[in-house]
């Protein structure tokens, strides 16, 4: 499984949360989104929790 975390970029945020200085984080599996954060370790605590998931999903299917 793919879980990516990246920073979203201004030019897909609103001119309101740019102004704000606001940051989002994306998680994405299998280039799909599946999560939005405005905190990064959040974020990365989810891809964390997914890639556990997939784990744990692979050993009772194997």
């Amino acid at each position: 499984m793919t879980v990516k975390v990246t920073e979203r970029d201004d030019s897909h945020m609103s001119h309101e949360g740019v102004a704000a200085g606001v940051r989002i984080w994306d998680v994405h599996q299998q280039d799909l989104l599946v999560g939005m954060f405005h905190n990064e370790t959040d974020a990365h605590n989810y891809k964390a929790e997914l890639e556990l998931l997939e784990q744990q999903r692979d050993l009772k299917s194997a």
